[in-house]
């Protein structure tokens, strides 16, 4: 049987790309159903001709260029990233401006971190300089030294204490045994929560710093081979990162809810930001962490919290202590969103947005360039409609972020500027890290999901089929290994997951409402936010023939083209309304496991309820998508708005969206209906109860939103 990578090889050396053009004709032959259309048949001939443009030699060209030199944030090149873009933008036909920001970011002077034992012998001296035998990219002088965005500064030494994955249950169980963390210095590895959360928790239990670690048990030789002969993490490979409490507020430290132009006064600044620690943190190296974990004493670690490093784990404190310098350069520095925009023919007011963010920490081949250079193939392919005389009947703006990585900064400011024109965006389609590997992923809003998994039915697959159909395959073999009894029966069990947090759809959907979607392709990706993110790492192990940059490309752009041009919005709120009305249920469970007495989930079960019949209702009338389709596309779009809340969540006011939020303590992944479940998990009943009666106000409004459509 032949491997999926010499497929692509064959799918992509010229003959294939009609052979999969003439099934995917033969399989549309005669007319198409699609939701969202009355007619499908002129837009068919517009998305033949797209999905002919987008090309994967000139994805790979995009893609060296854009990794030709590292690109932090605000440095030279990143800005020279940005002319790259605005380019393209322009010879495609886009109406392009570059937007400049000036937003509090550091940049580290020193960093240095030391570990002796209870002799005072040193033991390790670091970080230690990423490398291996034959990376062609590692030794640019431009390569940033390992440091974490929104880091604190400062000189110190203390004990050490191993924390595992660094969740709120593993400082749980470090209290429970009795072990005082004031002053210490936390050491945890990576993985289970975005890394400002360990530092967060830290940082509240007393501890003075926090040294994380990529464990080889995570993304390192236990996985698999290596770098350079495989894709898992070499021994000094560290994961770069934002510590930024993004939990609590997205964007510009200084400026919540306020966008950080150029003109904006410092009077208007928030002094310090109010979303970063005070502490330190520093990533390291699994090299440089093993010889601290392996001196450290104490108790033996509890079961589950045993790495790959060859010895055992021990919880500390005791047998080695730590220094820790951080000196962080905190400036208010210049960043540059890239806008392009194609006015829309009808509906120019009503605006489907589009974005992948530029920046880097070091060459981000994978994250984010390979997004940036799908996107620029999308617009290539939009390019060549424009040339060809199509317009869109609704406004497309392509947006390529800068300062993600810092704490998605760029999409935040420019959202945040937007206000309220933002009640018009009829969709975000987000990509991000667009191609470490060949297996399919999304994740959406409920109303946008089926949207996706018929979407994808239109897409060729790099191996053969459509991209739908490897995705099915895809899931059928996760059953499988699973132990699943039967393979995926219906659309339903190609899984689209939930938005947390940790990319640029953040602002769009949490703050301002607007529904989204984020696209990806997967594979072993063990290289992450570390020197060895570069172009000979991509071509080696994630995407040799750039097919899957094209495929993301070709998805991208018809999410933006579909939308665009639809007669009803293709938003299915029966299935948002199912998932909410299964979020309630677990709740209920979880607050009676709690034993959280007295919380009345009556009235948010019955507002659920009857979002459900108005969604029915919704979904009937698009499906004859006939009346007043301007009535009824406002009222669907109105609904997603109305799920959120003027007042926020409990302790961050700047995330409003009452049934999507990263959670205070996971960061990345979802916490749905937040409001009620945090307070369930924080055991305080008068919140829950204040909390459940701000849902089924927010469930009442989107219904009254799709009822306004009769």
């Amino acid at each position: 049987m032949f491997s999926r990578k010499t497929l692509v090889a064959f799918f992509f050396s010229g003959f294939p790309l009609v052979c999969i053009a003439g099934t995917l004709q033969a399989q549309s032959s005669g007319p198409q159903s699609v939701f969202g259309y009355s007619s499908f048949d002129a837009q068919a001939k517009v998305e033949e001709k797209f999905l002919a443009v987008p090309d994967s030699k000139l994805a790979g060209e995009h893609l060296k260029t854009l990794t030709s030199a590292p690109h932090l944030a605000a440095t030279p090149e990143d800005h020279k990233t940005a002319e790259y873009v605005a380019q393209k933008f322009r010879a495609a036909g886009l109406d392009t401006e570059i937007v400049p920001y000036r937003v509090l970011l550091n940049q580290p002077k020193e960093v240095r971190v030391e570990a002796f034992d209870a002799g005072g012998k040193l033991l390790m001296s670091g970080p230690t300089r990423e490398h291996v035998n034959g990376d062609p990219y590692q030794d640019d002088p431009r390569v940033v030294m390992p440091f974490n965005g929104s880091s604190g500064s400062g000189d110190l030494t203390g004990d050490v204490v191993y924390a595992n994955y660094g969740r709120l249950e593993d400082f749980d169980r470090l209290a429970a045994q009795h072990i005082d963390l004031h002053g210490k210095i936390v050491i945890c590895r990576y993985g289970a929560n975005f890394r400002g959360v360990k530092v967060y928790i830290a940082e509240k239990r007393g501890a003075a710093g926090v040294l994380i670690y990529s464990d080889p048990q995570d993304d390192g030789y236990y996985k698999g081979d290596p770098w350079p002969i495989g894709p898992w993490r070499p021994d000094t490979g560290v994961q770069r990162g934002s510590v930024q409490y993004l939990f609590k507020y997205a964007g510009d430290p200084e400026t919540p809810g306020v966008a950080s132009t150029l003109d904006l006064p410092d009077s208007a600044r928030i002094a310090g930001g109010g979303n970063q620690p005070q502490i330190i943190s520093i990533p390291i190296s699994y090299h440089d962490a093993a010889p601290i974990l392996q001196a450290l004493q104490g108790p033996g670690v509890p079961q589950g919290w045993q790495g790959a490093l060859p010895f055992r784990y021990h919880l500390g404190p005791g047998g080695v202590k730590v220094h820790l310098v951080s000196q962080q350069d905190y400036q208010r520095r210049i960043i540059w969103d890239v806008i392009g925009k194609i006015k829309g023919s009808e509906y120019p007011g009503e605006r489907v947005v589009v974005g992948n963010h530029r920046d880097a920490w070091v060459y981000g081949t994978v994250d984010p360039s390979s997004g940036t250079a799908a996107m620029l193939e999308s617009v290539h392919g939009v390019g060549a409609l424009l040339k060809d005389g199509w317009r869109p009947k609704r406004t497309i703006v392509f947006c390529s972020w800068d300062a993600e990585e810092e704490g998605l900064i760029g999409s935040t400011e420019w959202v945040e500027q937007q206000g309220k024109t933002l009640d018009h965006a009829v969709a975000y389609f987000n990509v991000d890290v667009a191609v470490s590997g060949p297996d399919f992923s999304a994740s959406a809003v409920p109303s946008l999901k089926q949207f996706l998994r018929d979407l994808t039915r239109s897409v060729p697959s790099p191996v053969s089929g459509t991209v739908y159909q490897q995705w099915r395959m895809e899931r059928r073999e996760d059953n499988e290994h699973q132990g699943s009894n039967a393979p995926p029966t219906s659309d339903e069990e190609v899984r689209v997951g939930d938005l947390g947090s940790g990319s640029d759809f953040t602002p769009f959907l949490q703050h301002a409402g607007v529904p989204s979607t984020d696209i990806g392709s997967e594979g072993p990706y063990g290289v992450y936010h570390s020197t060895f993110d570069d172009f000979a790492w991509y071509t080696q192990n994630a995407d040799p023939h750039f097919a899957y940059l094209q495929e993301m490309a070709r998805i991208l752009g018809l999410e933006a083209l579909r939308m665009a041009d639809a007669d009803v919005l293709p938003y299915d709120y029966t299935a948002y309304a199912r998932e909410i009305t299964a979020y309630i249920e677990a709740a209920q469970h979880k607050a009676a496991d709690a034993k959280l007495a007295g919380l009345d989930f009556a009235p948010a079960e019955a507002a659920a309820q009857r979002l459900t019949v108005a969604a029915q209702r919704a979904h009937d009338q698009e499906a004859a998508a006939s009346g007043d389709l301007v009535k009824l596309n406002n009222a669907l779009r109105g609904a997603e708005t109305a799920l959120l809340t003027d007042a926020g969540l409990p302790n961050r006011p700047w995330y409003k969206h009452t049934i999507y939020a990263p959670g205070e303590y996971t960061g990345y992944s979802a916490v749905v209906i937040p409001g009620v479940n945090e307070a369930i998990d924080a055991k305080n009943s008068a919140i829950a109860a204040q909390q459940l009666v701000v849902l089924a106000q927010a469930l009442d409004r989107a219904t009254q939103s799709l009822n306004s459509s009769r």
